[in-house]
């Protein structure tokens, strides 16, 4: 019988973040996260809700040099969860999509948790935000989480204008798709593969 109780504890330290994260792969989407950003712990908490995971994350970063350590490190940290939580991989979906909409944006997250990392990232060409939390520093979080999780990862944003809304949708796209790829289904025996092996 496959797990059913799938969960992971890690924590990174190094001279720029200390973090500290647990997850519950078969969870009722309760978040408690405190990275020191407010808007990244916004993000990370609809992640968690739409994707009905239990994450527990704290981070403590050089948050006064700039955000981008603690941004990239907690990609590291929850991508090391999800890679533990998952296990040798066997009997899950492996496939995963999720679209969600944001007013006036759309976003379509596919992932393939194949253990072979790779990260597509398009979004609306018109976004050139300079603000201290923007689409540019989440594709630096999205990378870090697909090379620690082993993930295949395609964010796409046909189109929005509103920086807050597009990564908002995906955020949520991205929980829903993890939920899907990562459930067990009992009628895959060892990895869903014609390999035989992710």
């Amino acid at each position: 019988m496959l797990p059913k109780d799938r969960r992971a504890t890690f924590i990174r330290k190094t001279k720029e973040t200390e973090i500290e994260g647990l997850l519950l792969l078969e969870g009722s989407g309760t978040p408690d996260i405190r990275t020191g950003i407010p808007f990244f712990d916004h993000m990370l908490t609809l992640f968690t809700v739409h994707g009905f995971f239990d994450l527990t994350l704290t981070a403590r970063g050089d948050l006064d040099v700039d955000y981008h350590h603690t941004v990239e490190d907690v990609g590291l940290v929850l991508g090391s969860l999800f890679s533990t939580a998952l296990g040798n991989r066997e009997g899950i979906c492996r496939y995963g999509e999720g679209t969600v909409p944001m007013d006036e944006a759309l976003a379509r997250v596919n992932v393939d948790l194949s253990n072979r990392p790779y990260l597509v990232y398009n979004i609306p060409s018109g976004i050139r935000s300079s603000g201290p939390f923007d689409a540019w520093l989440a594709k630096e979080f999205f990378r870090a989480l697909s090379v620690q999780a082993g993930m295949n990862l395609h964010i796409n944003v046909f189109y929005g204008e509103n920086e807050h809304h597009i990564i908002e949708s995906i955020f949520k796209a991205l929980g829903r798709a993890m939920k899907a790829a990562s459930i067990i289904d009992d009628r895959i025996s060892g990895h869903l593969s014609s390999k035989g092996v992710l």
